[in-house]
């Protein structure tokens, strides 16, 4: 007899079998935020719960307790002041270990329909959840909406769904039978159980909490294993509400909460020594190359799994839509101010220019026409607010006002007024243009609004360098 809450989201599961076998666009959350969709009231309930856990406590029944940590500050300006429950990282361990048998016992369908579940939830609060994601991370709305609710969601049942597919070839039992001849047959009956690894480590990144995070949590949850989510110090807020989520549901069907756990610290080493525990058996990071490579270099009783920085590149060679082109680069460029693992940061544009239906566009007049459909695109402050959203991390501030540093200056960057939120900090794109051979300034990850325009000696050269920062800046391991 399998597990109700498994045939409870049957169809969603099917659904996601379908879409991985197919791989076909699907999806089970919707990513519009309509009333007609999540209810009258859900924005406004959404708003309210955040704001209930403002200059609060955030309650987490865990074990370990040493006090409380705050450590976020909002990109809007706005006061958050919620504090979050710190725990001694070995009792997370024992008592994730501790609960590890209970979970394994209900069996592969039983963890993913607990798994399901969960998403359920999450879904039902994505108003609440995104609101977190925009506050913590300086998202837009929209985007945190989408990216922080129902596409996070979607990656963590896409994550469900593989380990369901991968558990399910696995018989229960079998029975085993070799011929010998005029004797009788060597007869074995097998039992097969699937066994999780051990504690998987968590660690989430200060721009998308939970987008960057579900993969990671609901891969380990749905194959058996206990885990613990230590989030970016900015944006602990959307995760620790997913972390209750979590253990909501976990208690109501009889298994111990303290599978799932929050570990939020201000203090690296608590991250560094619990990375390198020797009960922690897999790692997921999204984030720096620094840590990214000391958690590969140094965690080696783990599987780390680790999505790192990298230079986005474009090659331009012709077009047969110019201005098209550059509207779609200005959005590519200003979207959540660069904030992201795929913007664009090192455009390469021939010397000699390249080909329009008007005729050879010249690299220098590439480089100002950019600049201006920039300006143009975010001549709206409604709409450059919505685009932009606010910058995440001081160090991020700081690259900006020194970007002059690394080439001439097409387009600086200005700061917005936010009609909203007038302590947020919000910045338009800087756009530099420089030559192929200075790689010490576009080789590099510059994280923000930060983009190059390089000058390289014609399309195949373009194409070279630009094979290049993909071989150099190779990212999962």
């Amino acid at each position: 007899m399998s597990h109700p809450l498994f045939d409870k989201h049957r169809a969603t599961l099917d659904g996601a079998l379908n879409a991985i076998r197919t791989r076909g666009y699907w999806s089970a959350y919707n990513e519009m935020p309509s009333p007609k969709v999540y209810g009258e009231t859900a924005q406004a309930d959404g708003k309210a719960a955040f704001d209930s856990y403002l200059g609060k406590e955030f309650v987490i029944d865990q074990p370990g307790r040493m006090g409380t940590v705050k450590t976020e500050a909002s990109p809007y300006g706005i006061a958050l002041d919620v504090s979050y429950p710190k725990c001694e990282a070995q009792a997370l361990i024992d008592a994730g270990l501790k609960a590890m048998p209970g979970w394994q016992a209900i069996g592969a369908e039983g963890r993913t329909g607990v798994c399901l579940e969960i998403l359920d939830r999450l879904n039902k609060r994505s108003f609440e959840i995104a609101t977190a994601v925009m506050m913590t991370t300086g998202q837009g709305w929209m985007m945190a909406f989408q990216a922080g609710a129902p596409h996070a969601q979607d990656r963590g049942l896409e994550a469900v769904a593989y380990a369901y597919k991968e558990q399910a070839e696995v018989p229960a039992e079998a029975h085993w039978e070799k011929p010998q001849g005029k004797n009788p047959p060597l007869v074995m009956k097998k039992h097969f159980e699937v066994v999780g690894r051990g504690v998987a480590l968590v660690i989430g990144c200060g721009t998308f909490p939970t987008w960057n995070t579900y993969p990671g949590l609901f891969a380990a949850l749905a194959t058996g294993n206990p885990v613990i989510v230590k989030p970016h110090n900015n944006a602990v807020l959307p995760a620790a509400i997913t972390v209750r989520i979590a253990r909501d549901v976990l208690a109501e069907n009889g298994i111990d909460p303290n599978l799932v756990t929050l570990m939020a610290t201000d203090n690296r080493a608590d991250t560094t020594e619990l990375a390198k525990h020797p009960a922690v058996r897999s790692i997921d990071f999204t984030g720096g190359n620094a840590f990214g490579s000391w958690l590969i270099d140094n965690c080696r009783q783990a599987q780390v799994y680790a999505e790192l920085a990298g230079v986005n590149n474009i090659v331009i060679d012709s077009t047969d839509n110019y201005k098209g082109m550059l509207r779609n680069l200005a959005f590519t460029l200003s979207l959540y101010s660069g904030q992201m693992c795929t913007t664009t940061q090192a455009i390469f544009v021939p010397a000699g220019g390249i080909d329009t239906p008007d005729g050879k566009v010249p690299f220098d007049q590439v480089a100002a026409d950019l600049a201006a459909a920039t300006e143009k695109f975010l001549s709206d402050p409604a709409v450059a607010t919505a685009v932009l959203g606010a910058i995440q991390s001081d160090d991020t501030l700081a690259r900006i006002a020194s970007a002059s540093q690394w080439g001439e200056v097409v387009l600086a960057s200005k700061k917005i007024e936010h009609p909203d939120f007038p302590k947020a900090e919000v910045r338009t794109p800087v756009l530099l243009k420089c030559d192929a051979a200075n790689e010490a300034a576009w080789m590099e990850e510059r994280f923000g609004p930060i983009a190059f325009v390089v000058k390289v000696a014609d399309t195949t050269a373009g194409i070279a360098l630009s094979e290049r920062v993909v071989n150099t800046h190779g990212a999962m391991t």
